[in-house]
């Protein structure tokens, strides 16, 4: 896998509640603390095997909500102190990497941080050490790099980013391209325009960037949440660490980095992409957990144990906590029993999923959620 690269801290933001994973995810145990894989590693264990090569132990941050902080320990036990912080509430994405990013600057002014969902799977991880390889290298040099994913299919699930021209001359990084800008999820006919051109990846949302570099952006575009996220981390080896973080936490601008920083940077030309290829997938509904799994019973996935199915028949995905399920005569089915739920529904729409944890919130069903 290659030695450590200098200097680099990966940031784990570990957050949301998986809605289209209803009913398995659920807020107090959400899609990032299970093993969605059926390989007896939760998807956040996945994210820090990978990284692990790359940074070591001591070169991996967590940031969690305060209801999963424990979890998140139990599951990562070499990450010790500051290494897993809990966030009060939740800001999306870029009070959440700022602030880990800010500290890790407190402690090393030199570093270059990169930042990785933890609820996303990765086949080919050597090909993924590549490509965190260049965007570092890439990032040395000052940009704000992103990992743009070779698109195999025109989805609409994601947001697209549009590369230019070439930065070879960078050294160690001879994949890089220049972003043009950074895409909304298009509807399917521009998502078919997008992928025959070939100059469009989607945006799984990875970061790299020299801490310092990060921060002066967010100086300059974001002021306000700035000035709230270094005076938590000047803050932090004070006895009024929590005090601070508990009063400025909440007025910290609620924004995903891709609005603070990505699309504002690239803009002006100060945002990189590496293209890889590395099997990537954001196991965003069942039909992506399904894709994910080898099936263990025909064309019938089984996440759970096997031997509680019966599926005659039938094509898609069964989810079982044990109680015996039978399924026959059923295509692209996907069936979800867990000990208080079950969910029927098929592949094709699995991304509405969300509308079912939308009604039960609306029935008053709190302890569904």
């Amino acid at each position: 896998m290659g030695s450590h690269v200098p200097s680099l801290h990966a940031i784990i933001p570990a957050g949301g509640s998986g809605t289209r994973l209803w009913p398995v995810s659920r807020a107090g145990h959400p899609k990032f603390l299970l093993d969605l894989t059926g390989n007896g590693r939760t998807l956040l264990q996945q994210t820090y095997d990978r990284l692990l090569p790359l940074v070591g132990a001591e070169g991996i941050h967590v940031i969690t909500g305060v209801r999963h902080a424990d979890a998140v320990r139990r599951q990562l036990p070499d990450l010790s102190g500051d290494q897993v912080v809990a966030e009060p509430s939740p800001r999306d994405s870029m009070p959440a990497i700022a602030l880990m990013a800010a500290l890790v600057h407190r402690r090393d002014p030199d570093a270059v941080v990169a930042s990785f969902a933890s609820d996303h799977l990765v086949e080919d991880v050597a090909a993924f050490h590549d490509a965190v390889r260049q965007a570092t290298e890439a990032a040395l040099e000052g940009y704000v790099v992103t990992i743009g994913i070779e698109p195999d299919a025109p989805s609409t699930a994601y947001g697209y980013i549009e590369a230019g021209d070439s930065l070879s001359d960078i050294a160690g990084a001879p994949d890089a391209l220049a972003v043009r800008r950074f895409v909304e999820k298009p509807p399917v006919e521009v998502a078919e325009e997008y992928v025959g051109s070939g100059r469009y990846r989607w945006n799984a949302g990875m970061f790299v960037v020299r801490a310092g570099v990060l921060l002066d952006h967010l100086r300059r575009e974001q002021p306000r949440l700035y000035e709230g996220v270094v005076s938590i981390a000047d803050a932090w080896d004070r006895p009024d660490r929590d005090a601070v973080l508990e009063q400025t936490w909440p007025t910290l601008t609620k924004i995903a980095i891709d609005h603070a920083i990505a699309e504002p940077v690239a803009a002006s030309g100060g945002v990189a992409v590496v293209p890889a290829s590395f099997g990537w997938s954001d196991i965003g509904d069942f039909a992506a957990v399904a894709d994910a799994m080898q099936s263990s019973d025909g064309d019938v996935s089984v996440l759970g144990d096997p031997s509680a199915v019966a599926a005659v028949d039938t094509s898609g995905l069964v989810v079982t906590s044990g109680r015996t399920v039978s399924v026959i005569g059923l295509e692209d089915v996907v069936v979800v029993d867990t000990p208080d739920a079950v969910l029927v529904t098929t592949r094709a729409r699995a991304q509405e999923v969300k509308r079912l944890v939308d009604h039960w919130r609306g029935a008053g069903r709190e302890d569904l959620l």
